[in-house]
Formats: structure tokens, sequence, C-alpha cells
């Protein structure tokens, strides 16, 4: 079965110099968050995303917050509170997509956490003042493939802190799902 979804998602490496790059436009370069099921030419189509809701999802480390179908929301570190300040070209938002909008409050999250970016075109959701951003290489509910990218990308707990540990491997591809 790995050989099998190696073969079908196989990147040239003109795909892989792409990949990179894109990487390299908003601070993305190598991290913990490789794996072999990439999305193609970094968008996250295939995902399916439900910006409406945000909520507690169980994963491998601790309740995180996720989407209204499970998919993983993440941090920019370097982003500035209620303000997205990050130098994203059109490569990096491919990869690093964000949450739009201001969505409820789904089960075990704070709904007084919830906001928006101020000065921004597209509203942008935030929890305790964080910016969220989905990971094009998370292809299912419960992916964690960008945690930790380059010690700037990570998962939320439900009270707005970073989780900085490393996902435990629990699978060929370092990464593993928990389902929601």
């Amino acid at each position: 079965m790995r050989r099998e979804i190696m073969g079908r998602s196989g990147i040239t490496v003109a795909g892989f110099a792409i990949a990179a790059l894109a990487l390299a436009g908003c601070g993305g370069g190598s991290g913990s968050g490789s794996g072999a099921g990439g999305a193609q030419k970094g968008s996250p189509a295939a995902a399916v995303m439900d910006t409406s809701t945000i909520k507690a999802g169980h994963s491998k480390l601790g309740d995180i917050l996720v989407d209204g179908k499970g998919r993983t929301l993440y941090l920019f570190t370097e982003d500035g509170k209620n303000t997205n300040s990050m130098n994203c070209d059109a490569a990096c938002l491919k990869l690093w997509p964000r949450m739009e909008g201001k969505p409820h409050a789904g089960s075990g999250v704070d709904a007084g956490l919830i906001g928006t970016t101020k000065g921004a075109v597209k509203a942008q959701a935030t929890y305790a003042g964080h910016p969220l951003y989905y990971y094009a290489k998370d292809r299912a509910a419960g992916d964690l493939k960008g945690q930790g990218i380059d010690k700037i990308w990570y998962v939320m707990n439900t009270k707005g802190a970073a989780i900085k540990k490393a996902v435990p491997a629990s699978n060929g591809y370092g990464n593993g799902s928990s389902g929601y």
C-alpha cells in the first residue's frame, strides 16, 4: 500500500523544487511536515475545508483546534496579534491557506477567543489573537503534517497556546491521524 501511495504522489524533481520554493516564500523549508502524500501543485483543493466552525479535535498532541470537517488549524508564530503580518507570496498562500471569515464556536472551544484579523481585505479567522491557517499537505481530518515546520508553524490547544512538541510517529510517514 505504501508503494502504491508513493507511486501516485510521485512528484518530479521540478515539482520538489517548486515545493521547496513555495516553502521558502513563507519561512517554510524543511521540517517534520514532510510526507509522501503531498498536495499536487501546493493546492489544498482535494482536502475539504469547513471554515464555518472552529472546534476541539483530539489528536496525538492532545486537544487541538480543527475546522468543522476536522482539518487541523495552525498558527504562524511570527504573526502579530489579530494581524496577519506574514509576508507570503502566492505559492506560500497555496501551501498555507488562511481560514477566512468569522467561524462560530463548536464543541470544546471558547467562543470569546474567536475573532478576525484587523485591516485585512478578507477577514482571517483568529483564535486568542492568532491568525489561523491550514496546511495544504494535510489531506484528511487528523493530519498533522505541518506541525513544527521550521519551528514557526504549530497546532494550537483550546486555550490558544501553541503546542510545540513533535508528532509521535505511528506510521511509515511520521505523522498520524487520530480521526475526528
